[in-house]
C-alpha cells in the first residue's frame, strides 16, 4: 500500500510588501558593506582620498543599517516571527561600535569586527533569499512544518 504525504510548502515567496522591503534592505546593506573593505584598501594603497570615501562608506552602512531595523520590525510584525528584528538589530550594534572603533584608531577591534559584520550580512543575505520569508497567509497558519494540519489525511 502507497501512502502520501503533502502539505503546502511553508517556505513560500513573500507576497507583502514587508517582505519585499526587508529584502532589499538587506541587499542593500551587504552591498554597501562588502565596498568598505575596498575603499580602506585603496587607502592603504597610498591614497589619501581613500580614507575619507571609507569615512563616508560608514555614514551611508550605518544608515542603510537603521533601514534595514526598520523594516526588519515591520517584517517580523507581519510574520509573526522576531528573528528579522533581532538580527537586524545586532548588526546595527555592532556598526554602531565598529563606527566608534573606527574613530578612536582601535585597529585591533575594527578590522575583526568589520569581518564579523560583513560575515553576519552575507548569512543574513543568504538567508532571506535562499530560504524565502514566508507570506502573511502561512504566518496567520502557524507555520508550523514539523506538525500536519488538522484537516490532513493519511492514506
Amino acid at each position: 500500500m502507497a501512502t502520501t504525504y503533502e502539505r503546502p510548502s511553508t517556505t513560500l515567496r513573500p507576497t507583502g510588501t514587508a517582505g519585499r522591503l526587508f529584502r532589499v534592505a538587506v541587499t542593500a546593506h551587504t552591498v554597501a558593506a562588502f565596498g568598505q573593505p575596498v575603499f580602506a584598501g585603496v587607502y592603504l594603497t597610498g591614497e589619501i582620498g581613500g580614507l575619507d570615501w571609507h569615512a563616508r562608506g560608514a555614514d551611508f552602512v550605518f544608515s542603510l543599517g537603521l533601514l534595514q531595523a526598520a523594516t526588519g520590525a515591520t517584517a517580523s510584525a507581519r510574520m509573526r516571527s522576531l528573528w528579522p528584528t533581532a538580527v537586524s538589530v545586532l548588526i546595527v550594534a555592532a556598526e554602531a561600535g565598529q563606527y566608534m572603533a573606527g574613530l578612536s584608531g582601535l585597529l585591533w577591534v575594527h578590522l575583526p569586527l568589520g569581518v564579523m559584520i560583513i560575515a553576519a550580512l552575507a548569512v543574513l543575505s543568504a538567508t532571506v533569499w535562499v530560504r524565502p520569508l514566508p507570506n502573511r497567509a502561512v504566518a496567520d497558519r502557524g507555520g508550523d512544518a514539523g506538525e500536519p494540519r488538522q484537516d490532513e489525511t493519511h492514506v
